[in-house]
C-alpha cells in the first residue's frame, strides 16, 4: 500500500493494514480496556486531555472549515458517547477502533481497503464540489476544506472516502471485511494519554489476534511524506 500526505503542515498520521483478520472474533484485551477507559471517563477529561482536545480540533481548522457543532472531529462524539454511558459496540475491528479514540483523544477513520478498488492512497484537503454519503439514510457531508483520505487511480484522479469527521459508506467496513487500514490524525506533538506510536502498535495488537493468519503492520508519516508499506 502507498500513502502520501499532503494534508495540513500541523498534522501527523498514523496508517494502520490489517490483512486476514476476522472483524467479529472476540477480544478480551479490548473487552477489558473499553471497561477501564468508560470508567476513567466518569471523571471527565483532565486537565492536560482537555488541552489536547483544543488542539486537536486546531489541526481541523483549515481555509473555511471550522470543527465546532456537528463538525468537530468524531473522537468527541465517542467521549461525550463514554460520559453519557452510551459508547457503541459494533464488532473488533469499528470498536478497536473507538476504543483507541476515546483512549488518545485522536479521531480515526477505518475503512475497507478491497471496497476502496486501490492500494495507493493520498490525503489532503477536500474541494469545493466534494462531498459523499455517509450514513444508510443517505446523508451527505461537504467536504471543502476538511482533511479527507482519497483511494488514487492509475490515472491520477482521487475519490475520498474518509475523514476524521464522518467516513463514506462506500468504504465502510463490516463484518465479512478481510483487509483494513486506519489514518489517525494527529497534531504533530503527543498528547497526555499515548503517544501515536503506541495507538499504532495497540491498534495492530488487537487487529492481529483476531485470527490465526491475520498479519498487521503500521507507519507514521510526518507532513509531506509517502509511504509504501
Amino acid at each position: 500500500m502507498i500513502v502520501e500526505h499532503r494534508g495540513p503542515d500541523r498534522l501527523r498520521l498514523g496508517i494502520v493494514l490489517a490483512q486476514g483478520i476476522s472483524p467479529v472474533a472476540a477480544s478480551p484485551t479490548l473487552d477489558q480496556g473499553i471497561a477501564t477507559r468508560l470508567a476513567e471517563l466518569q471523571g471527565g477529561l483532565t486537565e492536560p486531555e482537555d488541552a489536547y482536545r483544543t488542539e486537536i480540533r486546531d489541526v481541523f481548522r483549515n481555509g473555511s472549515y471550522k470543527p465546532t457543532g456537528r463538525a468537530k472531529p468524531a473522537s468527541e462524539y465517542l467521549l461525550r458517547a463514554a460520559a453519557e454511558n452510551q459508547f457503541p459496540r459494533i464488532n473488533t475491528v469499528v470498536d478497536c477502533c473507538n476504543y483507541l479514540s476515546m483512549l488518545s483523544l485522536l479521531p480515526i477513520s477505518i475503512w475497507d481497503v478491497e471496497k476502496a478498488a486501490s492500494d495507493s492512497f493520498v490525503f489532503r484537503l477536500g474541494r469545493e464540489d466534494e462531498s459523499y454519503i455517509f450514513n444508510t439514510a443517505g446523508q451527505s457531508i461537504s467536504l471543502k476544506d476538511l482533511i479527507v483520505g482519497c483511494a488514487r487511480f492509475p490515472d491520477g484522479a482521487d475519490r475520498p472516502i474518509i475523514n476524521g469527521v464522518k467516513d463514506s459508506m462506500g468504504t465502510k467496513t463490516s463484518d465479512e471485511s478481510l483487509v483494513v487500514a486506519a489514518a489517525i490524525y494527529a497534531p504533530l506533538h503527543d498528547g497526555p494519554t499515548l503517544t501515536l506510536d503506541k495507538v499504532c502498535s495497540m491498534f495492530v495488537d488487537i487487529l492481529s489476534e483476531t485470527a490465526s493468519g491475520a498479519k498487521a503492520v503500521f507507519t507514521i508519516l510526518p507532513p509531506g511524506a509517502i509511504v509504501q508499506f
